[in-house]
């Protein structure tokens, strides 16, 4: 091949090197428009408060587990010796766990109807369980609606965030296809280049919401695994209290 033409094709390629688009994070970051950049801004502060709720929330759950099982150990032998003023006390301490919440307003509950039927004769026992169910119904749905708070959020976050990072997207192909138009320049490098930048928010905003999904799904599976423990501990309280009933109440109150 003759020297001229060797010439040319380094000339060319030289030409292509310096016409080439590079694709770094930083270099895209540069190109992209006002309103792309607003939607990267919107996805970093929703990246930053599901971050915050799977952050709040799993220290929330662990706190309430420990809080339970504490609960939980110490109410096997506090129940069988009688000593329900001591287990109202403990649910008092533990008031960040859920079966604290729920079990400490039964034993209430239940130490406020005995005393009601010694002092009035008029309570029978099923009035005094029936008002102690009323109370782990109550409680139950305040404990499982803290358990909750958060959640709606991260669902939100999870299923908006592919959204808003496509609104970026599509903003940014028309105004690339609009730049070339009123230019007049264009090419598959000029047009890689544009779709490349708004791309970018679509990937930003799967990268926000993949997480988010993954841990709503994996509390509200927490959730309902506590709700059953919940169910099993407050029939599990019930039946020892129906059944201590006849030697807490006075004689005759029994019906």
């Amino acid at each position: 091949m003759s020297t001229p033409i060797l010439d040319a094709l380094r000339t060319l390629a030289f030409r292509a090197q310096d016409l080439a688009v590079p694709f770094d994070l930083a270099h895209m970051w540069r190109s992209m428009g006002p309103f792309a950049r607003f939607i990267a801004f919107v996805l970093a502060a929703m990246s930053v408060y599901s971050l915050a709720v799977m952050a709040e929330r799993l220290v929330t759950f662990a706190r309430a587990g420990r809080a339970s099982r504490e609960f939980a150990g110490r109410l096997r032998e506090l129940l069988p010796a009688g000593k329900l003023d001591e287990a109202a006390a403990l649910a008092r301490t533990l008031r960040t766990g859920h079966l604290p919440k729920v079990l400490g307003l039964a034993l209430e509950e239940y130490q406020s109807g005995v005393r009601a039927a010694r002092g009035s004769g008029g309570a029978g026992t099923f009035d005094v369980i029936a008002a102690v169910n009323r109370a782990v119904d109550r409680s139950s749905v305040r404990a499982l609606a803290d358990l909750r708070r958060g959640l709606g959020g991260l669902a939100t976050v999870g299923s908006t965030a592919p959204f808003v990072g496509l609104l970026g997207t599509v903003a940014g192909i028309i105004s690339s296809f609009q730049a070339m138009a009123a230019t007049g320049s264009g090419g598959l490098g000029t047009v890689s280049a544009g779709i490349a930048e708004a791309l970018l928010t679509t990937g930003f905003g799967l990268l926000v919401a993949i997480p988010a999904v993954m841990m709503f799904n994996y509390l509200t599976g927490r959730v309902d695994d506590i709700q059953v423990d919940i169910t099993d501990a407050a029939a599990e309280l019930l039946d020892f209290l129906v059944k201590a009933g006849g030697a807490s109440l006075p004689p005759g109150s029994i019906r």
